[in-house]
C-alpha cells in the first residue's frame, strides 16, 4: 500500500473538491494501479517523478512518486483544473536541498522558447540558479537605511551555509526593516528558509537558528536519490511543509475539515522538540501569544498517551472555558486519544484546575478532615461549597477596626492570604508573626500583623459557619490530602499545564501533589505577558524546579506583524518576569505574517463610538467571504458588553453576547477581554479603551506600591491579550480620554 505525504496547501480547496480529493487519495493509498485513478507521468517534465491523477472530469492532482524496494510514496502537491495541472506538473520538481538535506518543492522556469528538461539528479544537487526559482519577488529597494542582517554581523555566506538559496540570501542581505523581511519571506523558496530569515532578522544567532531548525546534524547523502528524498521529507524542518499521513481517518481530517488548522500537523522543529523530548523532571516552554505553546501542550499530551496507552495524563489550565477548548482541540488533533473521565483514570483527563481540586475533595470524602486541619487549623469536612465574593469585605467590616486605613482592602487581604498564609499552611497568629512576606510590597509591624490575623480568623470562622471554602483554600486542602497519601497514591503519571502564568500558589501545590517527582512529571506552558489573574509567583517556592529545562518560542503564527507590533507597544515600559523569576522580554517576538496597520478610532462621545462600531462591524460582515462569527468586539466588562450589544442592535447590526457558552455560528460576537482568552478572530474591534475603563479603577490595590504595580501589569496584559486575538485586522476605539496604556501615535 502506498504511503501518502501531504505538502502544505497554499490555497484551500472548495468543499465539494475536498470530498473528491479525499476519495482520490483514499483509493490511491489502497492501490495506485487502479485504472480509474489515471496515475500518469508527464512527458518532458522537469522532474521524472511527477505524476498527475484524475480527481474528476475537469480536475487533476499533481503528485510526486518516490519508489524504493520497500514501498511507494506519493507526495501530494495539490489539485488544479486539467490544463493548469499539466502546466504545474511540467514545471515543478521535488528535490533535496544539498546543504540542509531538506526536501523542497520548486518551480522550474524554462528559457524562452524551451521545454523544461528533467533534472539529472534533482535530489542530490541544486539545479542551476537561473533554472530553479521561488515565487517572483520585487528587487529590494535601495535606501540609506542600514541592512538589518549585516547589523547582526551576518553575511551572505552565513545564509548560504545554512542552505538558503544564493539569490534569496543576497536579497535578504539588502532588507532594512521588519516589513521588508516579511515581504521577502512570503517569496521564500521554501518555508524553512522563510523561518530562518525571520529568526535571523530578529537577532537570533546563526547557530541558534541552526539548532532550532534541526540543521545542526551532518546531512546524510548516502543511499539512492529516492532514499535521500524520503529522509528530506522526514527532516524536522521539512515537516514544516510535509506531513506523513498515518491512516485514512487522519487523511480525512487533513483533507475534508473545513476549519483545518496547520497547527494540527505542520509543526516547527523547535515545537516538535518540545513534543518529543524526555525530561528528567519538570520542564517549561514560554512564549508570547500565538507562538504555539498550546499546540505543543496538545501534541505532547497526545504523544505521552500514545507512548504508554495506560498512562494517566492530565492536561489542565485556569478556566473552564479554556479547558473545554483544549478538549475540543485535542479531539480535532486526534479523535482516537482516550479521554479519561474520573480522577486517575488511564487516558488524557482535561479539566480546569479548580474543577480538578473539587474532584480530589469529592474522592477524599470525609477523610479530608486531617488535610483541612493542616491547612486551615480546623478539621472541617464541609469543603465542596465555595465562599462568596463579599466575604473579605464582611470580615474587614466586622473585626478590621485595628487595621490601618490603607490596609482595609479586600484585594490586599485576599493577596496576603493566598500568597503568604495558605501556601505555608499557617494556622496561628504565632506562625504568622514569624513568616517572611517576600514580595508583598508593604511591611507590617507586629501590631499590624495581629490586626491582619484577626481578619483572617474571622474570614475562616465565617466560612466554617457557612460550610464553605474559597477556591484557593480548596486547592490547598486538596494538595494536603494528596501529600498525606504519599507518592505511591499520586493519581497521575504526567501533568501538563497550559496558561501556567494565571495559576496561584495553591494551584501549584496541587499540581505538584498530583504526580510523583520523576521523568516527564510536569510540563508547563506559560507567558507572563498574558497573566490576567492572580499574583506573580516563583515555581521553585512550590517544589517545582524547571531551570535548565526551559526554552522560549518567539515566532507568532496567529496574528500579523502589524497587529503584534501594536500589542507589544502596550507592554513597553513594564517589567515582567517568568515563573522562574527571570526577566521576560518581548522585543524579540516576530510574526510570519503581514497585514494592514491597526486602525485607531478616537471618538468624542459614546454615541459616536457606537456609530463608528456599527459602521465598522457592518462593513466587515458585508465583505465577500467573511464568516460573521470570525468578527469580534472585545470590551472591558459585562456591563460594557451588554451596552454594546444593545447599541449595535439599535443601529441595525445584530451581534451576539458571549459569556460562558461556546461561540455559535451566524453573528459577530461581543465578549469581555477576559472571556476572549484562548480565542482568535479574523477581525477584532477593541471597544471602549479609555482612561478609567482600561485600566480599570486601581483604588483597591493602593494598599501597597507592589500591589498597585502588579495590578497595572495585569491590566496591560489584558489589553495585550485582547489585541492578540486578531488574526488579520485590528481596530481600537474609545470615547473621551484615551487609555494611558496606549502607546503614543
Amino acid at each position: 500500500m502506498p504511503t501518502i505525504v501531504m505538502a502544505k496547501q497554499e490555497r484551500p480547496l472548495e468543499p465539494v473538491m475536498k470530498k473528491k480529493a479525499y476519495a482520490f487519495l483514499e483509493k490511491l493509498s489502497e492501490d495506485d494501479t487502479r485504472p480509474g485513478l489515471h496515475i500518469e507521468p508527464i512527458s518532458n517534465a522537469a522532474d521524472e517523478r511527477v505524476r498527475t491523477g484524475r480527481v474528476d472530469q475537469g480536475y487533476r492532482a499533481v503528485l510526486f512518486k518516490i519508489t524504493t524496494a520497500e514501498t511507494s510514496t506519493y507526495v501530494f502537491h495539490g489539485i488544479w483544473p486539467h490544463d493548469e495541472a499539466i502546466r504545474v506538473a511540467e514545471r515543478t520538481m521535488l528535490r533535496v536541498n544539498p546543504i540542509s538535506g531538506i526536501a523542497e518543492i520548486r518551480t522550474v522556469e524554462p528559457a524562452a522558447g524551451e521545454t523544461p528538461q528533467p533534472a539529472a539528479t534533482p535530489s542530490t544537487s541544486a539545479p542551476p540558479p537561473a533554472q530553479v526559482v521561488a515565487t517572483p519577488s520585487p528587487p529590494p529597494v535601495v535606501t540609506d537605511a542600514p541592512a538589518l542582517l549585516a547589523a547582526y554581523g551576518i553575511t551572505v555566506e552565513h545564509l548560504t551555509d545554512l542552505g538558503l538559496d544564493e539569490d534569496f540570501a543576497t536579497r535578504a542581505m539588502a532588507v532594512t526593516d521588519e516589513d521588508a523581511v516579511l515581504e521577502l519571506a512570503e517569496a521564500a523558496p521554501a518555508e524553512w528558509q522563510a523561518m530562518a530569515l525571520i529568526d535571523l532578522s530578529a537577532g537570533t544567532p546563526v547557530e541558534e537558528v541552526r539548532s532550532k531548525l534541526g540543521l545542526d546534524t551532518e546531512v546524510d547523502m548516502s543511499g539512492s536519490d529516492e532514499e535521500r528524498l524520503l529522509r528530506g521529507l522526514q527532516h524536522p524542518a521539512g515537516r514544516l511543509s510535509f506531513a506523513w499521513i498515518e491512516d485514512d481517518e487522519e487523511l480525512r481530517r487533513v483533507v475534508e475539515d473545513s476549519d483545518f488548522a496547520a497547527w494540527r500537523i505542520f509543526l516547527h522543529p523547535l515545537q516538535q522538540q518540545f513534543v518529543d523530548r524526555a525530561y528528567k523532571g519538570p520542564a517549561k516552554v514560554t512564549g508570547g501569544a500565538g507562538t504555539g505553546k498550546t499546540v505543543v501542550v496538545l501534541h505532547r499530551a497526545r504523544a505521552l498517551a500514545r507512548r504508554r496507552p495506560m498512562a494517566r495524563v492530565l492536561l489542565t489550565t485556569f478556566t473552564t472555558n479554556l479547558a473545554a477548548a483544549l478538549e475540543r482541540d485535542l479531539g480535532r488533533l486526534d479523535p482516537d486519544v482516550t479521554i479519561a473521565g474520573g480522577l486517575g483514570e488511564a487516558g488524557v483527563r482535561l479539566a480546569g484546575i479548580d474543577s480538578l481540586a473539587r474532584s480530589v475533595l469529592v474522592e477524599a470524602g470525609r477523610d479530608v478532615g486531617q488535610a483541612a486541619g493542616l491547612v486551615l487549623g480546623a478539621d472541617t469536612v464541609d469543603v465542596l461549597q465555595r465562599t462568596g465574593n463579599d466575604a473579605w469585605r464582611e470580615a474587614i467590616e466586622a473585626v478590621g477596626a485595628e487595621l490601618p486605613e490603607h490596609l482595609r482592602s479586600p484585594a490586599f487581604m485576599a493577596a496576603e492570604y493566598t500568597t503568604v498564609v495558605l501556601p505555608r499552611r499557617i494556622t496561628s497568629a504565632a506562625e504568622y508573626f514569624r513568616v517572611p512576606r517576600r514580595g508583598r510590597g508593604v511591611s507590617l509591624s507586629r501590631g499590624q500583623r495581629a490586626a491582619v490575623w484577626a481578619v483572617v480568623e474571622r474570614y475562616r470562622a465565617a466560612a466554617r459557619a457557612h460550610g464553605t471554602l474559597d477556591f484557593a483554600e480548596a486547592a490547598s486542602v486538596a494538595a494536603a490530602y494528596l501529600d498525606l497519601r504519599g507518592d505511591a497514591a499520586r493519581p497521575y503519571d504526567h501533568v501538563l499545564v497550559d496558561e501556567g502564568q494565571d495559576l496561584g500558589p495553591g494551584h501549584w501545590q496541587l499540581l505538584r501533589a498530583l504526580v510523583a517527582p520523576g521523568d516527564d512529571d510536569l510540563f508547563i506552558a506559560e507567558d507572563s505577558h498574558q497573566r490576567i489573574y492572580g499574583q506573580k509567583i516563583t515555581l521553585s517556592h512550590y517544589g517545582i524546579e524547571t531551570r535548565g529545562r526551559s526554552r522560549r518560542l518567539t515566532l507568532n503564527y496567529r496574528t500579523t506583524q502589524q497587529n503584534l507590533r501594536w500589542a507589544m507597544g502596550v507592554l513597553d515600559g513594564a517589567d515582567y518576569s517568568d515563573l522562574e523569576g527571570e526577566e521576560e522580554k518581548h522585543d524579540d517576538y516576530r510574526s510570519a505574517r503581514s497585514g494592514p496597520v491597526p486602525r485607531v478610532l478616537p471618538c468624542a462621545t459614546l454615541t459616536d463610538e457606537l456609530d463608528q462600531a456599527a459602521e465598522l462591524v457592518g462593513g466587515w460582515t458585508s465583505e465577500d467571504g467573511v464568516v460573521p462569527e470570525t468578527v469580534a468586539v472585545l470590551v472591558r466588562d459585562r456591563f460594557q458588553r451588554d451596552r454594546v450589544v444593545n447599541g449595535l442592535a439599535e443601529r441595525g447590526v445584530e451581534v451576539r453576547a458571549v459569556d460562558r457558552e461556546s461561540i455559535r455560528a451566524g453573528r459577530p460576537v461581543v465578549m469581555t477581554m477576559h472571556r476572549a482568552k484562548g480565542t482568535e478572530f479574523a477581525r477584532v474591534l477593541l471597544f471602549g479603551v479609555r482612561e478609567g475603563a482600561v485600566p480599570a479603577g486601581m483604588k483597591d490595590y493602593e494598599t501597597s506600591e507592589a500591589d498597585l504595580q502588579d495590578a497595572m501589569l495585569r491590566e496591560r496584559s489584558l489589553l495585550y491579550v485582547a489585541a492578540t486575538r486578531a488574526r488579520d485586522v485590528l481596530a481600537v476605539s474609545w470615547s473621551g480620554e484615551r487609555s494611558s496604556l496606549l502607546a503614543d501615535g
